[in-house]
């Protein structure tokens, strides 16, 4: 009963600890961090000790699997030799230094456990890295940089201290944790690329929702548990199979287990990521009263943990800006990736905040470890010093420096045009697998749904929230309120006991599935609405056609003249720059510019939206 109640109060906290948050524009892990700390000072909470196992087993691989699948393959390969200085190279960097650190301090504490130390708080935390990167909004190669780094920095980190505690238990040589690090790495390799085919093959042959749905829920511990049982590593396996996984997810049938996977692991991930920040919190009250009878002193060991961390802070950019600057000395590394402006690397410098694994990791110290509890309080005030100090510094760092993060109309302009071709694909095999016998009513209709929703992408572009609502958003919002109709009509046939229960509970999925698409396109139109005026980057399309036009100046007072001979209304306006005639978008009922180009055969318009300054190219399909 009382783990019941734990964890029932758990997920309450964080649930109302992340609407908190949000509302108020905090970021959620450091509020969940300070509202653990509080609890563990109240008097009726009783303490909680974090089980090592519980996080390096049960809570790590899940969320590193989450991570991992979400991540790009493609921006982890560009991003390479980046990630691999710091995952790696850092890591060594920063178990060396700190622990030179710490036996520095306490020469008191052996040299192999001050190393364990510096191995349990060298990794920046997964969780930390990506939560609060994505919402302060930093420049996307930084984000793709810091996730990719966080994946992969807890395999080496653990294999250091691994290394560290056979050295306190006994005797390690060089060779010894060299290779460790080649049996970690080739075998977490081998395990995760093996446990990503085996999944992928047996999921492509379920159709059953919830068993495909069960079979990812279960990916990140088919991929850990072997390599752990083979002393690989088990964190690498689970990442290599998240990110084959990720990106052969898009390509594998069965669209329902897709959207159902996640689903789930949206729900997982939440629960999982925001619980260990909560954990963290809750952890101090028995850390801080652990060592109140040490013999080295209160003093001198607060005093230690503030130079420890502020070791923690200073090693971090002592490495980040050589191994961002000195392989681009290099010619050839030069040309293939231009040196970025030194505020790059300072974010990254800063961006270092340690998590849950961190004190997951420290726990695992043996229990006779002389002053074992001097490195479990430092390991907590680095975590709790890197939260709250770079926590709630990036962001106005990021602002002070001036590193503008995603825009959101450049992406919105780009999902239109990947929409464009995604659209005259599908038409085009559509005329291929027409017949004469098709009845030209469902040929008819499948082009229009077709272009509806192409055309949807374009219809964010350009407008303000307090402009009139485009006509997708406006059909939108009138089939919300239809299907609420809808869904009270059949709940009240319910109530009259005239249909089984499984004919009603299948008319609701569907109505449920149709509001789940229309949630999601409000959302989108609402989130293009707030970068309206932000300004529209080029994306930088290239062919003869956009090449030979380059962007003229729109008119003072645009209007399509051929609406107005019609009757109609123009929802977007655009510009030949053939010759300069102003015509309506597709969206609109006359689609004259599409019509002008048909007409004409010049093959490049442009938008003449407010802050748009983006062409097409009618004859390649190309946006520039």
């Amino acid at each position: 009963m009382d783990i019941a109640l734990g964890l029932l109060v758990i997920v309450a906290v964080v649930c109302a600890g992340a609407a908190a948050g949000r509302r108020f524009n905090i970021p959620v892990p450091l509020l969940l961090v300070l509202a653990g700390v509080a609890g563990s000072f109240l008097p009726f909470i009783p303490p909680v000790e974090l089980n090592p196992e519980l996080v390096l087993v049960g809570l790590l691989p899940p969320l590193l699997y989450a991570a991992a699948f979400r991540t790009s393959l493609f921006d982890f390969k560009t991003n390479r030799r980046s990630i691999g200085l710091l995952s790696v190279g850092y890591v060594i960097f920063g178990t060396l230094g700190v622990g030179l650190v710490v036996w520095w301090l306490f020469p008191e504490i052996p040299l192999a456990a001050a190393i364990a130390l510096g191995a349990v708080v060298a990794p920046p935390d997964a969780v930390a890295a990506t939560a609060i990167a994505r919402k302060v909004g930093m420049p996307r190669r930084i984000v793709n940089i810091l996730e990719g780094e966080s994946l992969v920095n807890d395999a080496t980190a653990l294999v250091c201290l691994r290394a560290a505690l056979a050295a306190i238990a006994g005797s390690v040589s060089v060779l010894d944790v060299a290779g460790g690090f080649v049996v970690a790495a080739g075998g977490g390799l081998v395990v995760g690329l093996a446990a990503a085919y085996l999944l992928t093959e047996i999921r492509k042959r379920i159709s059953n929702v919830a068993i495909n749905t069960s079979t990812s829920l279960m990916a990140p511990f088919v991929a850990f548990l072997p390599a752990e049982a083979i002393h690989a590593s088990g964190v690498l396996a689970v990442v290599v199979t998240g990110l084959v996984m990720g990106t052969k997810a898009p390509s594998m049938p069965n669209g329902a287990a897709r959207q159902s996977a996640r689903s789930n692991w949206d729900t997982v991930q939440f629960l999982l990521e925001n619980a260990v920040f909560l954990l963290i919190g809750l952890q101090v009250r028995s850390i801080i009263d652990s060592v109140q009878d040490d013999s080295l002193g209160a003093g001198r060991v607060w005093l230690g943990c503030a130079v420890i961390l502020l070791a923690v802070l200073v090693l971090r950019p002592v490495w980040v800006f050589p191994a961002t600057y000195l392989p681009r000395l290099i010619p050839s590394v030069q040309r293939a990736d231009p040196a970025p402006p030194w505020q790059f690397p300072a974010i990254v410098s800063w961006a270092g905040m340690r998590g849950v694994v961190t004190l997951a990791a420290v726990l695992t110290l043996p229990d006779d470890l002389e002053h074992r509890n001097v490195l479990v309080l430092a390991a907590m005030v680095v975590v709790a010093g890197t939260l709250v100090l770079q926590g709630f510094t990036l962001p106005p760092l990021v602002r002070a420096l001036g590193l503008p993060g995603p825009d959101k109309r450049e992406d919105a302009l780009n999902q239109a045009s990947l929409m464009q071709l995604a659209t005259t694909a599908g038409m085009e095999r559509l005329e291929q697998l027409r017949r004469d016998s098709d009845p030209p009513e469902v040929m008819d209709m499948l082009r229009r749904r077709t272009q509806e929703r192409g055309l949807a992408a374009w219809e964010r572009l350009g407008r303000s929230a307090a402009e009139a609502a485009t006509p997708s958003q406006r059909y939108a919002q009138l089939r919300m309120a239809m299907l609420e109709a809808e869904r009270d009509k059949v709940l009240e046939l319910r109530r009259g006991g005239d249909f089984a229960h499984e004919v009603l509970s299948e008319v609701l999925e569907r109505l449920d599935v149709e509001e789940s698409m229309l949630d999601a396109s409000l959302h989108e139109l609402g989130a293009a609405a707030e970068g309206a005026g932000e300004g529209l980057s080029q994306p930088g399309g290239v062919c003869d056609h956009l090449t030979a036009t380059m962007p003229s100046p729109a008119p003072a007072n645009p209007s399509c003249a051929a609406c107005e001979r019609e009757g109609t209304t123009p929802v977007h306006l655009r510009m030949c720059l053939g010759c300069g005639n102003v015509a309506c978008c597709d969206s609109s009922a006359g689609r004259h510019a599409s019509r002008h180009f048909k007409e004409s055969g010049h093959p490049v318009m442009r938008s003449i939206e407010p802050g748009e300054e983006w062409r097409w190219c009618y004859v390649d399909d190309l946006l520039g």
